[in-house]
């Protein structure tokens, strides 16, 4: 287990539209986020975890994003892009586990059009609930795998 960063910010989508909701915590199952519209809908994909990195390096071209901009729910001060599947991570409570990169989304070109091809593999990573609990902004980040 090695302390590699600390949660800085988390968001929700809320159900039935495209408004993003920062919060102070949030509650996980193994479904998700409890109050995410993504609750229960593809366990491999129900958390977004995006690298401050993602932010700098849209920042240095010039391209200026307020957090959950990406998409993320958590927004963390490490880079976990260089994980592999199956390769977990504690949170507060929270054990998730990777599941896959983040693929690009149309939204992103409508913020600016080189957005995707610059985030093509540092937009975020996805993962799934191992261990359900609560996360809180400022949390330790521990790599256990």
């Amino acid at each position: 287990m090695t302390n590699v960063g600390k949660v800085l910010d988390l968001f929700i989508s809320v159900q039935g539209s495209s408004v993003r909701i920062e919060k102070d915590a949030f509650d996980l199952d193994p479904k998700g986020i409890i109050e995410d519209k993504y609750y229960d809908t593809n366990i491999q994909r129900s958390v977004l975890i995006t690298s401050l990195a993602s932010y700098t390096l849209a920042n240095k071209h010039n391209i200026q994003l307020p957090f959950g901009s990406l998409g993320e729910n958590i927004l963390i001060d490490y880079d976990p892009y260089h994980l592999n599947a199956g390769d977990q991570l504690r949170m507060g409570e929270v054990v998730l586990q990777i599941s896959q990169n983040c693929t690009m989304c149309d939204h992103l070109s409508k913020i600016d059009e080189t957005l995707p091809t610059l985030l093509k593999d540092d937009r975020g990573i996805f993962a799934k609930v191992i261990k359900g609990g609560v996360i809180k902004k400022e949390d330790e980040v521990v790599l256990l795998t």
